[in-house]
């Protein structure tokens, strides 16, 4: 009978013991299921712009690579793993500050299109064991937004938890990005005659990007650039040198993006982008008188083209004198047909000739 009790307080004893194991069982086995089914992207992550790098490689005359970078990126990852990259195009970085500009106004044409944008979608599943594996090779269907043209495109990378709250997305290889695609062929025409170098019509692209994950999750998953670009890469800050100067206005002279309606001296909307990026660069270099040159084909008479030449280089002047340039620091000329760049035979020739350029008449 005292044995009966024995066991049945043995058995009492044994009861809450059992059941808190099982509780405490059932506790661990729900934490290890909440983490297992924690997203890899969990309060967003948010870009480290100093951390990370965009770079392209470009390839002229044959043999010579080149390669470039860009000072200000920002981006992010929403919790459900969609990616957002936006480059600042002004901040491009050839390490020489003139061909930073041409690569500007020439190729890129910030002044119309200031960004190029990078989305994606990750898939969280795909990162659901990034925790236990630490790196992992994913092939990543992205879309490229530059210039003006939006494209599907592939790329390999690599994904690395550096820590619980720090990842990095890197390209695995290289990859091209070829200059039609995107409606640049124009602008690699105009680096080669400014150049005088042969450049093949691609480039391809890497990158290392940095993410740090969100404190609160309540960053957007639409980041915005933030600081002028252009001072984060090599162009100086406040006026520029002579020299600055005179090669800004030789490149505003290539671009081929001042405009006005057919046989008229008024100047085409789309023109207004580029002369606001002239004021700026006029205001920067005090003291220089600069000359607006007026130029056209040669169809048509030549006394009329003389006509319309001096009065679109006007027009021009009178643009920049209303946005608060000194009139008395403009000369507006005309040169009607007799300075050709190209040849008028064809269409695009004629292009490249109805043109205005920019000239230092003095040096300060």
């Amino acid at each position: 009978m005292q044995g009966g009790r024995n066991s049945a307080y043995r058995g009492f004893v044994a009861l809450p013991h059992m059941a808190l194991c099982s509780l405490l069982l059932t506790v661990l086995c729900m934490l290890g299921s909440a983490s297992a089914q924690t997203a890899p992207f969990d309060r967003g992550w948010q870009l480290d712009a100093a951390a990370s790098a965009l770079r392209f490689q470009s390839v002229k005359n044959v043999t010579k690579v080149e390669s470039s970078s860009f000072a200000t990126l920002a981006g992010s990852i929403d919790p459900g793993g969609n990616a957002v990259v936006r480059v600042a195009l002004d901040s491009v970085d050839t390490t020489i500050d003139l061909r930073n500009v041409r690569m500007r106004f020439l190729f890129f044409e910030t002044f119309q299109f200031p960004e190029a944008v990078i989305s994606a979608t990750i898939n969280p599943a795909a990162l659901a064991d990034l925790a236990q594996t630490r790196r992992k090779s994913l092939d990543l269907p992205f879309t490229l937004d530059l210039h003006g043209v939006q494209k599907q495109m592939e790329a390999n990378v690599f994904v690395t938890l550096l820590s619980d709250d720090r990842v990095a997305v890197s390209s695995s290889a290289p990859i091209v990005v070829p200059a039609a695609d995107y409606n640049l062929t124009e602008g690699i025409g105009k680096l080669q005659d400014a150049a005088g170098v042969v450049i093949i019509p691609s480039a391809t692209v890497s990158f290392d990007f940095i993410f740090n994950r969100d404190a609160d999750g309540a960053k957007p998953a639409q980041p915005e650039i933030g600081a002028k670009p252009a001072a984060t890469a090599l162009e100086t800050a406040g006026n520029f040198d002579l020299e600055g100067c005179k090669g800004r206005f030789e490149i505003l002279s290539r671009s081929g993006n001042i405009f006005f309606r057919s046989a008229s001296a008024r100047l085409d909307d789309k023109s207004f982008a580029i002369l606001d990026s002239i004021v700026d660069i006029v205001q920067r270099c005090p003291g220089l008188m600069i000359e607006v040159g007026g130029h056209t084909d040669d169809i048509g008479s030549d006394a009329a083209n003389q006509k319309l030449s001096e009065a679109r280089a006007q027009s021009v002047a009178r643009y920049l004198t209303e946005k608060g340039i000194e009139a008395q620091r403009f000369h507006a000329v005309g040169y009607g047909e007799s300075q050709p760049v190209s040849d008028n035979a064809t269409e695009e020739g004629r292009g490249r000739n109805r043109r205005i350029g920019f000239s230092v008449m003095n040096n300060g």
